[in-house]
């Protein structure tokens, strides 16, 4: 699937035209992405999903390196919605960003919204996706962005390149599910099976004649860019036969990695070269999960997605393809860490790095899952819960970003905790008596403020998991991580300082820590969470509002006309469950 610009020209209002003329230093791209429910035949039955432009995935956005573009989302279906731009920085555009809740209200049905998004620094292969409850599921895509105009990759140009997208696939309608068991309380959907490019494979009932097919030649190399835009799974990833190189992921470029298999979570993205080196003939490319939970094996999902790579000339057609057998299986953890080890930041003249030293904000944050207990007049119920030390996100009724800019009281506070509330045995079989908080807590930071994260992964009512953080806005260094309880003395030792590897999303290890830099210098107000939705959805996120420099360049910008009204309707997350006390303060406890 060769990127393609499914574009169309639309009429743009004047304030858009002057902002192109006057704003815009690269090229400008237009796009109309048209939502609206749509069939789909698989596993044997008909599911209706949300889709863009009738396809799942749908259309891949190439842009160059500094460009612009604007997308015109019209929502024909049945929800609100919002589309974010994944790993695009969007300097002093947080307005675009497309985070629910957090940097504007839903796009309701039957009316549309224009994003202005802007490339600055992002080189390589990132993706779109909706930012609305799980809608994610069908509402994807690829985003290519090529090297500026008279400039070239850092490796040899490949003779050709592949977009590779790795999804979800959910039974019956999974916005109606989540909405249930989200008011149940007790669990969040579980998929069915894993899709390559929107197909779960031919090891799938039903699913021989639609399996995906990519024709290549003996003796190319080829660029694959790969997204991983499953709803709540780490996926390894290999192609039967032949080995593979990582230059990037995350749109940075990074010394290369020379591997049998990928790992891959939820968010990432990778740029890999493959070699077509094998003989002729059919080889099965696959991914499945990797489940570093500690809970009963039967809840992972545990279908293996396929796609094959089908040589071109004159041979034998074998009775079935290759299938590889260097993938590691579902719980193999010391795969996925090695794996995940091998990140570097090229670290050149031409792609330098940029490592804060000087650090003035320093954060411990603990990732937990638990429980939340909630008392109404007549009974009590039981909801999970994630957080960030001891907090549980709970989305407000209007958007953060228009709160902080319009000074709105009453929307969220700024008292996000620096640390946990107190230290025990975060690793440990055994854990204390534990209250968490369920609230809408920020983290106000200065402009160009330089911060330092270390994310310490608990095990919590075991509950311990490799937690994908992202980070929308801004890019960050990974300087370090461990297994095991991060120790404050002797960990900063091991740091990487020199060639870092630049993400924008990356993995916490399970019962360990993972140390990230960077520097807030882009006015906002930008989300970070748990890339797992099942635990961003349970409350694993927070906000970082970065305040405005001292000049008008470095300040957010005004925000655009039409922005999508709020609905109160929506309500919080949790406090919509019928029969909620709403004058009893809620008490949340992790059991």
């Amino acid at each position: 699937m060769n990127p393609k610009k499914k574009e169309s020209l639309f009429l743009g209002s004047l304030f858009l035209v002057v902002q192109c003329l006057c704003v815009v230093k690269g090229d400008v791209h237009f796009y109309d992405f048209v939502l609206k429910e749509e069939n789909f035949t698989m596993l044997c039955s008909i599911e209706t999903m949300l889709a863009v432009n009738g396809s799942i995935p749908g259309p891949v956005i190439q842009v160059h390196k500094g460009d612009t573009m604007y997308v015109n989302v019209h929502n024909q279906g049945s929800y609100g919605v919002t589309i974010h731009w994944h790993g695009v920085k969007q300097p002093r555009n947080p307005w675009s960003d497309g985070t629910n809740y957090i940097t504007q209200c839903p796009i309701e049905p039957g009316s549309n919204f224009t994003y202005e998004v802007i490339f600055s620094t992002e080189e390589g292969t990132l993706w779109w996706h909706a930012h609305s409850d799980w809608t994610r599921v069908g509402v994807h895509g690829a985003i290519v962005i090529l090297p500026a105009i008279g400039t070239t990759y850092p490796f040899p140009k490949p003779d050709d390149e592949e977009i590779i997208i790795l999804g979800s696939l959910y039974s019956g309608n999974v916005k109606s599910s989540l909405d249930e068991d989200l008011h149940s309380g007790i669990d969040l959907p579980h998929s069915v099976a894993y899709t390559i490019n929107g197909e779960p494979g031919d090891l799938c009932p039903c699913s021989k004649e639609t399996t995906y097919r990519w024709m290549v030649e003996y003796g190319k190399t080829y660029l694959i860019r790969l997204v991983n835009a499953a709803v709540s799974a780490d996926l390894f990833f290999a192609v039967a036969e032949h080995n593979l190189t990582v230059v990037g992921t995350d749109a940075h470029y990074t010394k290369p990695i020379n591997t049998s298999y990928i790992m891959i979570s939820p968010g990432q993205t990778m740029d890999i070269l493959l070699r077509t080196n094998q003989s002729l003939g059919h080889y099965y490319i696959a991914a499945r999960q990797f489940w570093s939970q500690d809970v009963p094996a039967f809840l992972y999902d545990s279908v293996n997605a396929t796609m094959i790579l089908q040589y071109k000339g004159n041979y034998t057609i074998p009775s079935s393809p290759t299938f590889p057998s260097n993938l590691p299986f579902y719980k193999d953890l010391r795969s996925a860490i090695t794996f995940t080890n091998l990140f570097k930041s090229l670290a050149n003249k031409d792609y330098p790095v940029n490592v804060p030293l000087n650090i003035t904000t320093k954060m411990f944050i603990t990732l937990s899952m638990g429980g939340i207990i909630f008392h109404n007049l007549t009974s009590t119920l039981e909801a999970k819960a994630s957080s960030a030390n001891n907090i549980s996100w709970s989305n407000p009724t209007t958007d953060v970003l228009l709160a902080y800019y319009r000074n709105i009281s009453g929307v969220y506070t700024t008292d996000f905790p620096d640390q946990p509330p107190f230290y025990f045995n975060f690793t440990g079989d055994d854990f204390p008596y534990t209250l968490t908080e369920l609230g809408t807590k920020v983290k106000m930071l200065n402009y160009n403020e330089a911060v330092e994260m270390v994310f310490q992964s608990t095990n919590l009512v075991e509950g311990a998991a490799l937690h994908p953080m992202h980070l929308h806005g801004h890019s960050f260094y990974v300087v370090g991580s461990g297994p095991g309880i991060y120790d404050n003395v002797t960990d900063p030792k091991s740091f990487n300082l020199v060639d870092p590897v630049e993400v924008n999303t990356f993995g916490v290890p399970k019962e360990g820590w993972l140390a990230i830099r960077f520097v807030a210098n882009n006015p906002g107000v930008w989300f970070w969470h748990c890339h797992l939705d099942r635990h961003m959805t349970w409350g694993m996120s927070s906000v970082f509002i970065v305040k405005n420099g001292d000049t008008t360049e470095t300040s957010i910008r005004k925000p655009p006309p039409q922005l999508p009204l709020c609905d109160a309707s929506f309500g919080l997350r949790l406090e919509s469950i019928d029969g909620l006390d709403q004058g009893k303060e809620n008490e949340s406890i992790f059991i």
